[in-house]
């Protein structure tokens, strides 16, 4: 299982740049550029609000969940 980070999707829906965004957050465009292109390995949840305040959304329409093809193989429990 990945989790996907959508924030390009966003941005594009909202046509607001990398740069003006990063400005809004008040986070560098390094630390955003990481998130925007799937490095990240975590974000804190004061910085998921703001992006979310920025760009009027809400959190499941910058992350997803994506299962593993293993997670999804015939036969096999899905644990909760």
């Amino acid at each position: 299982m990945k989790i996907v980070v959508n924030l390009d999707v966003m941005m594009a829906r909202r046509k607001m740049s990398l740069s003006e965004l990063a400005q809004r957050v008040d986070i560098t465009m390094a630390n955003l550029s990481i998130l925007k292109n799937n490095k990240a390995r975590a974000i804190r949840f004061s910085t998921l609000a703001a992006i979310c305040d920025a760009l009027d959304c809400q959190p499941g329409d910058i992350l997803e969940f994506v299962p593993d093809a293993d997670d999804l193989a015939p036969g096999k429990e899905r644990v909760s």
